[in-house]
């Protein structure tokens, strides 16, 4: 079984590491049975809803149950990858699932093959992994639902701000630039008006769609108010930020979003700012929205850069 590289692959040996290492010191592990260390397992799993924790605490106590050096877990609906130790060549592999609710895939590996009691020893140690991991993944769920626009998926004003933030904290840190484009619709009033309120909430989805297959993994894409959307680009130039701008303003009116069996065209409006060195949060928003009416102003359908 080959394990694929991802991108999204987290590092546990930072802070959950950290957690688990100040508990592991009073814990003399090696001194515990094998059933005392099942149920130091199962308490310690129940301790935290933090996917990583809970991950991390396994790779560390069941270790001292079965003898392996990595543990590899992913779930890729909710975007989950973890590697934990160094991966060997001989490997086995479970799917998780509770009542036929699909938990991920687990895999263990080690430089000899396992046998068959060891085989079986996993399969009893997992049991207590189940339960807290779908607590965890739930939990992460909601926490993820909680920052997204239930209708484009695209971040919420929420996540926004945070986002923003961050990257405007790293930007100023390391002197990279940071550029956003603030996204309106043109005339999205007349869709309503004309096609019904279905058919608007289908083109708020078509277009966050057609906005996000533009842009690159690291940029970011929030829905700002009702037919507003903000793209967050780090790393990126006044300049570089205008080509993706009018990239964007060109794919989308090329759209055609059929409703009913009618086609409706749409055209935006774009406001395009970069971060400057007295800008904040508020002020490179600001910025961004003179822009953006500044283009509204000059016709619709073009990029408008702030001053």
């Amino acid at each position: 079984m080959n394990t694929q590289s991802n991108s999204n692959v987290i590092n546990l040996e930072s802070s959950a590491a950290k957690r688990f290492a100040s508990t592991a010191k009073e814990l003399p592990l090696l001194a515990l049975s094998h059933e005392e260390l099942r149920q130091l397992l199962s308490n310690q799993l129940q301790s935290t809803l933090d996917v990583q924790d809970i991950l991390m605490m396994f790779f560390k106590i069941s270790q001292r149950m079965i003898s392996y050096d990595s543990l590899t877990y992913r779930h890729e609906s909710q975007s989950v990858a973890v590697e934990l130790g160094v991966l060997q060549k001989h490997r086995v592999a479970y799917n998780l699932n509770y009542q036929g609710e699909y938990l991920g895939n687990i895999v263990f590996s080690r430089g000899r093959s396992f046998t068959e009691q060891e085989l079986g020893d996993f399969e009893s140690i997992i049991a207590s992994l189940i339960f807290p991991l779908r607590n965890g993944l739930l939990y992460a769920a909601a926490l993820q639902s909680a920052l997204k626009d239930p209708l484009t998926g695209a971040g919420n004003r929420i996540s926004m701000q945070q986002t923003l933030q961050r990257d405007i904290d790293t930007a100023q840190r390391h002197k990279q630039p940071l550029s956003v484009l603030m996204i309106d619709i043109d005339y999205f009033k007349r869709i309503n008006d004309c096609y019904g309120h279905s058919a608007g909430d289908l083109v708020l989805v078509e277009i966050a769609q057609a906005i996000q297959m533009q842009l690159r993994s690291t940029d970011a894409l929030f829905r700002y108010g009702g037919e507003e959307f903000l793209a967050v680009l780090p790393n990126t130039c006044e300049a570089d930020a205008l080509v993706v701008a009018e990239r964007l303003r060109a794919s989308l009116a090329a759209l055609l979003i059929n409703f009913a069996g009618e086609e409706i065209s749409i055209t935006a409006s774009l406001g395009c700012a970069t971060l400057g060195s007295d800008d904040s949060l508020s002020s490179l928003l600001q910025r961004s929205d003179v822009a953006l009416y500044a283009a509204k102003r000059k016709g619709r359908n073009q990029v408008q850069v702030a001053p």
